[in-house]
């Protein structure tokens, strides 16, 4: 039985652990043991959440001596973690993991590789932002079960909190973190709904009155790396307050560490000698020190002036010390004017071309966290409307009430000028609830939220706010929908369609649409209801594989339904066997509106599609074995005839299309334009590899054609194809079937260059130019072999008689923003200047590839680990100015910008598909 529920925050600055006994309503805060000093123990509220890596012989094992046994230690050799970290990475650069929280929900770096510390040399060991966030876990357990023993923390009821901003990618990795630290069972939730439950359960005896006057509330989080928002809706029925959550806001990366580094760039420009950046190294070390300052800045009593100290490197360490002064009055120009500007209503987020991307993370481009609340309620304004029962369309609807969280709220300046904002805003006072101890009061709400779901506290949410249906017939004139979850169901309740059978497609592609609507008829759970009448709202869909697990088995599934409503906002929906319970396939629905804007998989079915796949079935379907050789060269002009250009095909009619080739793939060896022509028109189908629904699967299916080869050896043509196929599919290709490609081709040149070998086919046909644009596009091959490939190839192009087209490969495997790869991946800056050099040798007007390489290779990234020195860069925009170059491509070197979309293409190689937009990190 479960003694306690227990709620953790595990925050991107600080770890906090909080818990309550069963049979009490007493919410404490656990004080977790840790290393305070070398040698020295002590339980303090809060865990830092960061990880010092000592070298080798630093540090004496009796100074990292923990109370627990070696059995419960989370690694070994262990790292220093918690509060002595902090310390020892403010003084040693380069050796401290910090914010691995906001790494998580980074999706352009592998957040399962040993990356960080971010930009640390070699030496440095390395772990993985889901191995760091599992090690504070860890220690909270080990921490946890060593205080007591008799209720060990994984049979508890554990709650995590997460912001409310997480994707599912970061939600998951979360979850994974919490298996590795051997606490595979507990519930997520977001929050900032776990600040206001904190507040909830503060004053639940006195609810009705505090809140009297209240009917919107905004939840404000600002953390060390994300700034969370959320609006609660206050209804009064029956003299007691319902709470529902209206809006969530965007994903936003922008917090405490933003404070902390835009302080560590003023210093820097004081501290820096003859004008050179700082080393990612030293950056972290002085970022730890701007922290600590503006704590004390920032504070209740705080001192004039607080000097800053960067410590010098290796033998250096004292004798390199430089220090200068930051004050109270640019702490609080910076942070408070910077980050909190007063302004109106209507100022919202700037879209600079320029972003901040510092230690390898792409913070906010607009630090203004006034502009983004002022989105936030721009975008929620109908639900606040209605919330607060307004009439006047004609501005913004303000909240009335305002909860503000996360440590940088203890600095008064802050939480005073945000409230005084939104004050001006609203032109009254908002009422601020308070919130005494911003640092534990998540861990504390996740725990009362534990307590409301018991129905000891109260609870936000009142139910679904909406009915959800699935469309069973998908068609404009006449669609029906069963009834999945009708309004009012409360979240955590499961709902069983125990009437209606499903049939489940297996082991193809199939897709799920839902409707909802805030209607408030009393709908059955499994009722039909014609959904293209009344205020039917459709939500993105969910496309998925549901895997055949017995190849001989049937192709479909008698099933039926099972639906619930998360916490965080997500309907699950479990289809169950008829013949087997055990067999259950989940299948989750985001159901945020504004998600729904940027759905891909919501396109509209190309009216000609029928007749495309006809063209298709022609050439490579089971009858086609009469048709004209003529009629088979002119399948791709007869598909561009139908569909207009191929260029314009957007990326649903592109999938589509590789649909039906692929189901016709068993056919494409009729001949050698049979081949040529499958391997061309697939290959275009399924670009870049990644960026829509079910893409990983259509790869994977895709992949078990590698090791057949082509049929036509002996036709230059088909090569070219077959690795042109492999290029446009790269981005979807996992590392080891890149290094399988690779190595292919490492073979076939090697046989082709010796005399031993006797190849069945003319070894100048394999298309050497297209391996090597298939070469350069692999990018979760190892840095090594990058390396070895551009090495190899620039001595090739000493060679008069080499193809220019080589330099475009070099731009691209020495980029500094990879396409598709983990950011960690990225070549070197020092072995890149060299091939930089390379390219500054060439006559720019004569070898135009070599601008686009050059301006590749010295792309600003703002992430100085990957950024070339600024005087090669400058010496790349004169270039590139001086050859007449696009003007954004000097901007790409001399400043942090995005790509357009033919840029984008020129990466790539060739133009990507209409409507996909690429997030390059």
């Amino acid at each position: 039985m479960k003694q306690t529920i227990v709620g953790i925050d595990l925050g991107t600055s600080n770890t906090v652990v909080a818990y309550v006994e069963a049979g009490t309503d007493e919410i404490r805060i656990f004080d977790i043991d840790q290393l305070v000093g070398l040698g020295e123990v002590g339980a303090r509220e809060l865990l830092p959440s960061v990880r010092y890596h000592p070298a080798p012989g630093e540090l004496a094992p009796g100074d990292l001596q923990l109370p627990w046994s070696e059995a419960d230690k989370p690694e070994t050799p262990p790292a220093v973690i918690g509060h002595l970290a902090r310390t020892l990475g403010a003084q040693v650069p380069g050796r401290l993991v910090t914010s691995a929280k906001s790494w998580l929900s980074h999706a352009s770096v592998d957040r399962l590789a040993p990356i960080l510390p971010w930009g640390a040399d070699d030496d440095v060991g390395k772990v993985s932002p889901v191995t760091a966030s599992a090690s504070y876990l860890a220690h909270v357990r080990a921490a946890w079960n060593r205080r007591f023993p008799h209720a060990p923390l994984e049979d508890q009821d554990v709650v995590l909190t997460v912001p409310a901003s997480f994707d599912d990618g970061a939600r998951a990795l979360t979850l994974e973190a919490a298996r590795i630290a051997k606490l595979p069972a507990l519930r997520l939730l977001e929050e900032p709904q776990a600040v206001f439950y904190d507040w909830l359960f503060h004053h639940r005896a006195t609810l009705g009155a505090e809140l009297s006057q209240t009917r919107l509330v905004l939840v404000c989080d600002v953390g060390g790396g994300t700034t969370d928002l959320t609006l609660i809706k206050v209804h009064v029925e029956d003299g007691e307050p319902q709470l529902t959550r209206i809006g969530v806001g965007n994903h936003l990366m922008l917090g405490g560490d933003n404070m902390d580094l835009a302080l560590a760039h003023l210093v820097e420009t004081r501290l820096a000698k003859e004008q050179t950046r700082l080393s990612a190294a030293s950056l972290s070390q002085l970022v730890e020190r701007c922290r600590a300052a503006k704590e004390q800045l920032l504070g209740a009593q705080p001192p004039d002036s607080v000097a800053i100290t960067l410590l010098g490197a290796g033998a250096r360490l004292v004798g390199g010390a430089r220090t200068t002064e930051l004050s109270r009055e640019e702490v609080e120009q910076i942070i408070v004017e910077g980050f909190l500007p007063t302004g109106s209503p209507d100022e919202l987020p700037r879209r600079s071309r320029a972003a901040l991307v510092e230690f390898g993370l792409p913070y906010a481009a607009d630090p203004a966290i006034t502009r983004h609340i002022a989105a936030f309620l721009k975008r929620l304004e109908a639900q606040s409307r209605d919330a607060l029962g307004a009439s006047d369309v004609a501005q913004t609807p303000m909240p009335d009430t305002l909860l503000l969280n996360g440590g940088v709220f203890r600095a008064k300046a802050l939480s005073g000028r945000l409230a005084s904002a939104l004050g001006t805003w609203r032109q009254q006072p908002l009422h601020v609830l308070e919130n005494d101890h911003p640092d534990v009061a998540v861990a504390r709400g996740a725990v009362a939220y534990g307590l409301a779901r018991a129905g000891h506290a109260p609870r936000i949410g009142g139910g679904s706010p909406r009915s959800y249906f699935l469309v069973l017939d998908d068609d404009a004139q006449a669609s029906r929908g069963v009834c999945l979850l009708p309004r009012g169901t409360e979240e955590g309740h499961e709902v069983h369609l125990e009437d209606r059978v499903f049939a489940l497609r297996i082991g193809h592609p199939v897709r799920f649409h839902l409707v909802s609507t805030v209607a408030d008829t009393a709908w059955q759970p499994g009722e039909l209801v014609d959904v293209t009448t009344g205020d039917f709202v459709r939500l993105p869909p969910v496309a998925t594989v549901v895997q055949q697990q017995d190849a001989s088995g049937p192709r479909e599934r008698p099933v039926r339904l099972t639906t619930s409503l998360t916490e965080l906002g997500r309907l699950e929906m479990h289809c169950i066997a008829t013949d087997d319970a055990s067999q259950r396939w989940l299948l989750e629905f985001q159901l945020r509106r504004d998600d729904a804007e940027h759905d891909v998989s919501a396109a509209i079915r190309n009216p000609s599609l029928d007749k495309a796949i006809e063209l298709i079935d022609r050439t490579f379907g089971v009858r086609s074995a009469n048709v004209d050789p003529k009629e088979v060269k002119r399948l791709r002009a007869g598909l561009e005839l139908l569909l207009g250009p191929r260029q314009s095909w957007e990326g649903a009619l592109l999938r589509e299309l590789f649909g039906a080739l692929w189901e016709r793939a068993g056919r494409r060896r009729r001949s050698a334009d049979h081949e040529r022509l499958w391997l061309n028109l697939a290959g275009y189908c399924v670009r870049p590899g990644f960026g829509y629904p079910l893409d990983e699967w259509r790869i994977e299916q895709l992949w078990s054609l590698f090791d057949d080869g082509i049929q036509y050896v002996n036709e230059g043509q088909v090569w070219s194809e077959w690795w042109t196929l492999w290029r446009r599919a790269a981005g979807g290709l996992h590392e080891d079937a890149q290094l399988q490609v690779l190595d292919a081709m490492a073979w076939l040149q090697a046989a082709a260059g010796t005399k031993r070998h006797k190849l069945p086919f003319d070894p100048a046909k394999v298309g050497y130019a297209d391996m090597l644009r298939l070469s350069a596009s692999l990018e979760r091959i190892t840095v090594d072999r990058k390396i070895s490939i551009a090495e190899q190839l620039l001595v090739r192009l000493q060679r008069p008689s080499e193809n220019h087209q080589g330099w475009w490969a070099i731009g691209r495997i020495g980029a500094r923003r990879p396409f598709y790869g983990s950011v960690h991946g990225v070549v070197p800056a020092d072995v890149a200047t060299r091939w930089l050099d390379a390219i500054l040798a060439l006559d720019w007007k004569k070898v135009e590839p070599a601008m686009f390489a050059a301006a590749q290779i010295a792309r600003m990234t703002g992430d100085r680990s990957r950024d070339l020195q600024e005087p090669i860069r400058e010496t790349v925009v004169r270039r590139l100015e001086a050859v007449n170059a696009p003007p954004a491509w000097a901007d790409m070197v001399r400043e942090v910008v995005t790509l357009d979309n033919a840029d984008t293409g020129r990466v790539f190689g060739e133009s990507l598909p209409a409507g996909l937009k690429l997030i390059i990190g």
